[in-house]
């Protein structure tokens, strides 16, 4: 580990560079955040990132982060729980609430727990009220490389009292190193998708994605064609085991391989410069406000879990 800058509210952010195969991963204890991916053989990072904490502090808030403990949007930035109505900073065009607002995992310093060549656990306690949600929490996030190509991510959340739960990892991805992701191909191992609104927010319906602009099942070539992305992809309707989700291969002829246990996978295109996509596997977005989407209540003493993984080969 090593020093990698203060934020502004003078707390020390701690760089960590985790080794195995050909790959290395360097994380940030600042929103538990994956700063640097490299593959043996490629001259750049697969994911974007910056040197100067400064930049995570401000224009790329969610770059590489753990987003949470709701990630994604709730439309009217109110969840109703167990009878009880709980408000929520309304951070997105004064409206809805969007990945915790500023008390998210994102803009937190995780505590380091272990560290080894290849493993970094961190964790985190969120007092009850945090982030505006009931519950005295602890998160703990698990990154492990597996040889020869495999970065492995697990989190842990548990709560005194019943709560929601739903992190994601907020990478974002270009295999190419270019201006832009256009002529990547990308596949979703999905059939339906959830519509958006005009606030970018689910409007409930679960669309079957057969002749749409939103079939990805055989991995079209990405390019100015496709369709504007902030959409989920649903992969199931419930937690599963982990299985592959999604393939992107980029022009260069690096390819990566997400999985993970959880029924959905959001996919935002990075407008409007088109410079990398966000693949976020999660649950659907808004649940609390949808009785059918899978929801996201977690109880007390209950233990939530989510295993998301990203594969590597070079070809």
């Amino acid at each position: 580990m090593q020093v990698f800058g203060t934020t502004k509210d003078g707390k020390e952010v701690q760089a960590i560079k985790l080794q195995a195969g050909d790959l290395t991963v360097t994380l940030l204890t600042y929103g538990a955040r994956l700063q640097d991916v490299r593959l043996a053989g490629v001259a750049h990072s697969l994911t974007i990132g910056s040197d100067d904490l400064a930049d995570y502090e401000g224009a790329m808030l969610y770059h590489g982060a753990l987003v949470g403990p709701i990630a994604n949007r709730i439309g009217n930035a109110r969840i109703r729980l167990d009878g009880m109505m709980y408000e929520l900073e309304r951070n997105e065009d004064g409206q809805r609430h969007l990945h915790s607002g500023a008390e998210g995992l994102h803009a937190q310093v995780w505590d380091v727990i272990a560290v080894t060549e290849n493993t970094a656990t961190l964790t985190l306690d969120l007092p009850d009220g945090m982030a505006g949600l009931p519950g005295k929490r602890r998160i703990t996030a698990r990154f492990a490389l597996s040889a020869p190509d495999t970065l492995t991510m697990t989190i842990t959340g548990t709560s005194d009292t019943a709560t929601v739960m739903n992190f994601a990892n907020h990478a974002y991805w270009n295999l190419d190193g270019a201006a832009t992701w256009h002529g990547h191909r990308m596949k979703i191992a999905a059939d339906h998708y959830l519509p958006i609104d005009a606030a970018t927010c689910p409007t409930g319906d679960v669309t079957d994605v057969t002749g749409t602009d939103m079939d990805f099942r055989d991995g079209p070539v990405m390019g100015p064609q496709t369709p504007a992305l902030d959409h989920n992809f649903c992969l199931s309707e419930g937690i599963e085991p982990q299985r592959d989700v999604l393939w992107l291969t980029g022009q260069s002829g690096v390819n990566m391989v997400m999985a993970t246990n959880l029924p959905g996978m959001q996919v935002f295109d990075g407008r409007p410069g088109h410079g990398a996509l966000a693949l976020e596997a999660q649950h659907w977005p808004d649940a609390p406000n949808h009785a059918h989407f899978p929801q996201i209540k977690i109880a007390a003493g209950e233990t939530y879990e989510q295993v998301t993984s990203w594969r590597f080969v070079r070809s």
